[in-house]
C-alpha cells in the first residue's frame, strides 16, 4: 500500500486526493474538476490503476481564449495495493469527484475437514 501512497504523493500539486481504508476495501477519492464519466477512462488490471481524465469547458459564445491556465488532462498509472483485488472494483464520478472503491482480497476462511477412520482390507 505504501507504493500507492508514494505514487499519489508524486502527483501534480493541482490534483487533490484522499485515500481511505476499511477492513474490506480501499477508497480513493480524486478531485477532478470539470471531469465527467464521458471524459474519464479508468481501468484496473494487472496490478495497476490507470486514469485518464480531461476537463470539459464551455467557452461562452463570443469569447475566445487569450490564455488558458485551467487546462486539465490527467494521465496517471498507479500501483494497486498488494492486498486489493481488481475484481468488483467500483467507480463513480459526481461533480468532478471520482470515487474508486477497491475491495481487499478475502482472507481464506478456515475449512474443517472431517477425517474418517478407514478400514484395513
Amino acid at each position: 500500500m505504501s507504493a500507492l501512497r508514494d505514487a499519489l504523493r508524486n502527483l501534480s500539486d493541482a490534483v487533490f486526493f484522499d485515500l481511505l481504508e476499511s477492513d474490506d476495501a480501499y477508497l480513493l477519492v480524486l478531485d477532478l474538476p470539470g471531469v465527467s464519466a464521458e471524459t474519464l477512462d479508468l481501468t484496473v488490471e494487472d496490478g495497476h490503476i490507470s486514469i485518464e481524465a480531461q476537463r470539459e469547458k464551455d467557452v461562452p459564445g463570443d469569447y475566445r481564449y487569450l490564455e488558458e491556465n485551467r487546462s486539465m488532462f490527467l494521465e496517471v498509472d498507479l500501483p494497486l495495493p498488494a492486498d486489493a483485488t481488481e475484481t468488483e472494483a467500483e467507480a463513480s464520478v459526481s461533480r468532478g469527484v471520482l470515487e474508486l472503491q477497491l475491495p481487499k482480497r478475502g482472507t481464506a476462511e478456515e475449512t474443517t475437514i472431517d477425517v474418517v477412520e478407514s478400514e484395513d482390507a
